[in-house]
Formats: structure tokens, C-alpha cells, sequence
């Protein structure tokens, strides 16, 4: 951790007097530590604690220091932000997006990854709402180190004691690690649908939203990389990081992809590109009538194969979104295609194209195979990167 940047930030909780230890040994460690306490949190530990042992001023207000804009300052120097302990009224805060304070103003700010360690009663961790809102924030990428069962200061025995140390600092650890595996990589990624028009009102295309491509634009950020995001018609919002060129048609995306290829280490096509477009456009809306009618089609070009043409060095995964066979079907494209890896999934059913949970199965050389069981695409996104840089590593070891 020598010369890491950590945020802590530090709630109201009787387990607080646990984050000073903590923050003892993230600086040992050789990191550059700020801390954040709020104001619960000064009742049960002072600033002047964790002033010594970071040898930094520390936070307790957004209106300390307004000219350097606090919670946006501490949050770009930073490269993770542990929240320990976090109580469940900040839980909920962070599931809701509310900002009040400077440390809940702060994570909302947040474009680096986020570790909480929760600690509360037994009663209020296995409330539906503390269930619930610890699992929007798992979705959203937040980690979570899972408290202990032991002795609590209610005197009671039970779910809620904040992880060992050990743990937290394992989780922080493993984040730190994980921010920097991409430094230095430009990755190319293409995402969402493609509309190819019939006429100015009617198109063709698909149910995509770009979400898993937009996720993993957001996690090779996170990790360090140079992220260039060719982008379909979507509603999603791409990660502000992003160079985004938006396209619409498939045409279009080739032509911004392979103009961008050149550059690449690493390309990921997750757009789910309209193989057909219709072989006429119409100027003017196509009225309609009781005859019946025909629409003649003409094959758009093969993206994810040209770019495997002329990859000249470049890592590339492809995904295919399959039905039936979808791993017979998956290898036989990783083959033809001159891929690196692919991901699978299966859009049969409710299993459709959407920002809802799925589950991937990445392939690679002869027989590699990593299953990423079902979770939020930013989950995923996560998963997939770890699981592309180990193939990376291994292949060229």
C-alpha cells in the first residue's frame, strides 16, 4: 500500500473506537490517509485521534474549508473510500442517495470504488430495509465485508460486530490491487443496440440498452485504462471518462470502431448489432395500407470479424447472446472470429437484453472456461475484467 491514496470514512457507531486501529495500520502500511468523521461519529471518537495517527487534518464538515469544495476534493485524491464502521442510517443514505453530510455528499461524488463495513444490532442488520439497501449497494459495486456474530454492546450475542481487521484491510487491499491492473491500457468497447431505418418514424433493431458495456466502460476506468466507448442509441448514461462516440446505425459503429481499433490493447464488443438492414430507405414515412407488404433486407456488415481481422496485437472479447447451444455456439465464433475470449449469455425467455441481473460464461483457448454467476451487469463488469486480465497474464506467461 506504499504511497496508495485511502479515504476512511468514519460513522456513528460504538464500533468507531475500532476505526482508529484501523487507520493505525493503513499508514503503517505506507499509505496516504484522510479521514472523514461525522458528526455521531465525534461522540464516541475525536478528531485529534486520527490527526495523530494520519498526521493530516481531519474532515468533520462540508463548511470547514468551502473554498476547496471538501467532499469533490477528498474523493478525487483518493483511489478507495472505506467507510468503517458504517451504520445502518448511513446504509440507507447511500442505497437512497442522499447526501447531508460531508461523508454521504462525498460518496455520492465517488467515482473510485467504495468498501463499507457495516456494524449494528442484530435487530437492525436483518431489518428489510438494511437487507434490502445493502444489497442495492452490492449491486451498484459497492463492496461489502460482511460483519461478524459475537458479543455486542448491548450486551447481547449476535450478527452485527464490525469484521475483524484483517478482513477489512483485505478488502481495501484487494480493491487497491484491482484499481491498477488496466494502468496504461486503451480499451475499446462498443455497446448498446443499432438502428437501421426504414423510413424517419421506423427502424430495426433490438431490446439492448448498453448497460454491460457501459459498466465495463466504468470499471476499466476505475482500473486505470484509457476507455474509448462506441455507443448506440441508448438511455443509459456512459461514465463521464469515456471518449463516447455516438453511432446509430451498424455502419456507423464499424466505421467509428475500426477508426478506433488501431489504438486498442484490449476491445470488448458487447453491441448487440442488427445483422439485417433493410435494403431501401424511405425518405418520407411509408404509409400504410390493407395490401400485403414485404421488406427486403441486406446483411450489415460483421463488426466483432473485422476488428478480429486486423487486430494486429490487440486482446479481444467478443460476446455472443445465445439461445439455444450457447456454448457450442460461443466456441465456434471465439474460432471464427480470431477472438481472444468470449462471453455467453443465455436471452432465452425472461432472460432478455435489459439493465436487470444476468449471469455470463467467459471461453477462451481450447478449453478454458469461467462461469460469473448471476448478478448486476456492474458486478459483472467487475468479474469479467478480473477474469480477462488473469487470461492475459497466463497467455503470455
Amino acid at each position: 500500500m506504499n504511497g496508495r491514496r485511502v479515504l476512511l470514512g468514519v460513522c456513528g457507531g460504538i464500533a468507531a473506537y475500532k476505526a482508529a486501529a484501523l487507520a493505525s495500520r493503513i499508514v503503517q502500511r505506507g499509505a496516504d490517509l484522510d479521514v472523514i468523521l461525522t458528526a455521531e461519529a465525534q461522540h464516541f471518537i475525536g478528531a485529534a485521534t486520527f490527526a495523530a495517527l494520519a498526521r493530516r487534518r481531519v474532515w468533520t464538515s462540508m463548511w470547514e474549508r468551502t473554498e476547496e469544495i471538501p467532499h469533490i476534493a477528498l474523493v478525487r485524491a483518493a483511489e478507495v473510500f472505506a467507510i468503517v464502521p458504517a451504520t445502518a442510517n448511513v446504509i440507507a443514505k447511500l442505497a437512497q442517495g442522499i447526501a447531508d453530510d460531508l461523508l454521504t455528499n462525498a460518496a455520492l461524488a465517488a467515482r473510485i470504488p467504495i468498501v463499507i463495513a457495516p456494524a449494528m444490532n442484530t435487530a437492525m442488520l436483518e431489518h428489510p430495509a438494511t437487507v434490502a439497501n445493502l444489497r442495492t449497494l452490492e449491486a451498484r459495486g459497492v463492496t461489502i465485508v460482511a460483519p461478524e456474530s459475537g458479543f455486542l454492546a448491548e450486551r447481547e450475542t449476535g450478527a452485527g460486530r464490525l469484521a475483524g481487521e484483517d478482513a477489512i484491510m483485505d478488502a481495501i487491499e484487494a480493491t487497491l490491487a484491482r484499481t491498477r491492473d488496466l494502468a496504461g491500457e486503451r480499451v475499446l468497447i462498443t455497446a448498446g443496440p443499432t438502428r437501421e431505418p426504414i423510413d424517419p418514424v421506423r427502424f430495426l433493431s433490438n431490446a439492448s440498452t448498453g448497460t454491460m458495456g457501459i459498466e465495463l466502460a466504468r470499471e476499466a476506468l476505475a482500473r486505470g485504462a484509457t476507455v474509448d466507448l462506441v455507443l448506440g442509441p441508448t438511455s443509459v448514461v456512459p461514465p463521464s471518462g469515456a471518449q463516447v462516440d455516438r453511432v446509430t446505425t451498424a455502419r456507423e459503429m464499424e466505421r467509428a470502431a475500426l477508426a478506433r481499433a488501431p489504438g486498442a490493447t484490449i476491445a470488448i464488443a458487447t453491441a448487440a448489432v442488427a445483422d439485417w438492414r433493410p435494403a431501401e430507405t424511405h425518405a418520407s414515412k411509408v404509409k400504410k395500407t390493407d395490401d400485403p407488404q414485404s421488406l427486403a433486407l441486406e446483411r450489415n456488415p460483421d463488426i466483432l470479424a473485422a476488428l478480429g481481422a486486423r487486430k494486429n496485437g490487440t486482446f479481444l472479447v467478443g460476446f455472443a447472446a445465445e439461445t439455444d447451444a450457447h456454448e457450442a455456439n460461443a466456441r465456434e465464433k471465439l474460432v471464427r472470429k480470431h477472438l481472444d475470449a468470449i462471453a455467453v449469455n443465455d436471452v432465452s425467455g425472461e432472460r432478455g437484453f435489459g439493465a436487470g441481473d444476468s449471469a455470463l460464461t467467459v471461453l477462451w483457448g481450447n478449453g478454458g472456461r469461467r462461469e460469473l454467476p448471476s448478478a448486476s451487469k456492474r458486478v459483472l463488469a467487475g468479474g469479467l475484467w478480473d477474469t480477462i486480465v488473469t487470461i492475459r497474464r497466463e497467455t503470455r506467461a
